[in-house]
């Protein structure tokens, strides 16, 4: 399973690899990585088939997680990949716009990564 996550912080990379080794070495998951939502949109246009599910930020600089979600779901009105949002700030109202926007699910920072493993194993049957 493909899993296109999209964050501005630097230190998101290592850590998901570290978090997902086994799943990785297993082959179950394989992760890319855009530290930005028109980066992220870029490698959606050439990679678009291949993304199951996208793991994104909300608030980063520039086109923010929520212009990104809005962006995905005008071009999949058919058959959308599964966007999960992330946000350090676990207010209601960022929560209301990514579910008005589509969002499929609601992280809160810092990643509680046994609950976001439980959810992509269910996710995946």
């Amino acid at each position: 399973m493909k899993i296109l996550v999209v964050d501005d912080e630097a230190d998101v990379q290592p850590l998901f690899l570290q978090r997902f080794r086994r799943e990785i070495k297993n082959g179950e998951l394989d992760f890319a990585f855009s530290v930005s939502g028109e980066e992220a949109f870029a490698y959606l246009q050439q990679y678009d088939s291949e993304v199951v599910l996208i793991l994104s930020d909300i608030n980063m600089p520039g086109m923010s997680g929520l212009e990104l979600l809005q962006l995905i779901r005008k071009k999949h009105e058919t058959k959308p990949p599964t966007v999960m949002m992330i946000t350090a700030y676990g207010d209601e109202e960022n929560y209301q716009q990514a579910m008005h926007y589509g969002a499929d699910d609601f992280l809160t920072k810092p990643l509680d990564f046994s609950l976001l493993k439980e959810k992509l194993k269910n996710f995946a049957s």
